[in-house]
């Protein structure tokens, strides 16, 4: 794991391990031994008040693979699973609802002690905590988080992920953080392009409304030219900013992406239409794949956002090993969230 990406991970094990069902935080201790000596007794804490089984099997159902992030975190999620003795099974849901309810039937017939599940539609919800309530199967939600009253439905279901609304604030700080508050030609207000995930997905609602409200928040007038949809998709990403290049031209100053893939698709745009980001327009992403951080220490992304995938798989396995421990979650306490951090060119080389 890279170097500060684990300090985060102790930070948020800190917060949440112990209880996984507590109360959701965002807060990290104050400082990288405090968060290591935290999550250690947070570790403690755990292993006394759950004895989790060994083995066992494990269905994961992943809404696509070919998303990046998200083989990031299948694989982290494989290998932690595995390493502790469970029989795992991922499936790919292609992106297809009404595949992945197949699949979840699947899976509670070949009769799986608990199930991870990276739904396809977050408006499908409701069905799948209803399967998985009729089966009385532990089942832990990942990346696509369903509302509260939803998750109240089952007292054997958690959420584990990131507060995307953190994710689109660090994306408008990032820019806050240039030079010129990201005016690069100084007419005294911000214009941008949105390329957006799936709008449907609650993390690309929010990071598009809170990237642009931390801009308005620090007295930031903003004028938005564009905002797609890109489906979480690099050639999409790409195809998006290159329409807008050639129909908006120098009046882009920031290219904000919901996503990495999509912001390296953004990227290949830029270049080929003649711009340099960082000198004539700024471009930022989620998630700090390895592409991305690549950019950012070659000045070509002026920054992303850390979305932890292998900390969120530790988390979801933890959060699983408590619900096969018997524990069960009141309404209200069904979600944890792991910490997103910034990534500049100044931290970059951290997280290498």
């Amino acid at each position: 794991m890279k170097k500060l990406a684990s300090i985060v991970l102790a930070g948020c094990m800190a917060v949440s391990l112990a209880a996984c069902g507590g109360a959701a935080s965002s807060s990290a201790p104050a400082s990288s031994s405090e968060a290591v000596s935290a999550a250690e007794s947070a570790a403690e804490s755990a292993a006394e008040s759950v004895e989790a089984p060994q083995g066992g099997k494990v269905g994961v159902c992943i809404y696509k693979f070919d998303d990046a992030f998200m083989t990031t975190y299948r694989n982290a999620l494989q290998e932690i699973l595995e390493g502790k003795g469970y029989e795992v099974t991922i499936v790919d849901g292609n992106n297809d609802q009404a595949k992945q309810n197949e699949q979840i039937n699947t899976f509670i017939t070949q009769g799986v002690d608990a199930l991870i599940i990276n739904p396809v539609m977050t408006s499908a919800a409701d069905q799948i905590i209803s399967t998985v309530k009729d089966a009385d199967i532990p089942t832990v939600l990942i990346n696509r988080e369903p509302t509260a009253d939803q998750m109240s439905a089952y007292n054997k279901l958690v959420y584990v992920g990131c507060d995307a609304a953190q994710s689109g604030t660090f994306q408008g700080e990032l820019i806050l953080d240039t030079a010129n508050k990201g005016d690069i030609n100084g007419d005294g207000k911000v214009s941008y392009i949105m390329i957006q995930g799936d709008p449907e997905n609650i993390d690309a609602q929010l990071r598009t409304e809170y990237s642009v409200k931390a801009l308005k928040d620090a007295g930031v007038e903003v004028e938005q030219l564009d905002l797609q949809r890109g489906d979480w998709d690099r050639n999409k990403g790409q195809e998006i900013a290159q329409n807008d290049l050639a129909k908006y031209g120098n009046q882009i100053e920031v290219v904000f992406c919901n996503n990495d893939d999509m912001a390296i698709g953004a990227l290949q745009a830029i270049e080929a239409a003649g711009r340099k980001v960082n000198e004539d327009i700024y471009l930022v992403g989620v998630d700090a794949l390895d592409a991305a951080l690549n950019e950012v220490a070659n000045g070509k992304m002026t920054g992303t956002v850390l979305n932890d995938a292998n900390g969120q798989a530790s988390q979801a396995v933890a959060c699983m090993e408590e619900l096969l421990g018997g524990k069960t979650f009141e309404a209200g306490s069904q979600s944890v969230y792991v910490d997103y951090v910034k990534v500049t060119p100044e931290n970059v080389k951290d997280f290498q």
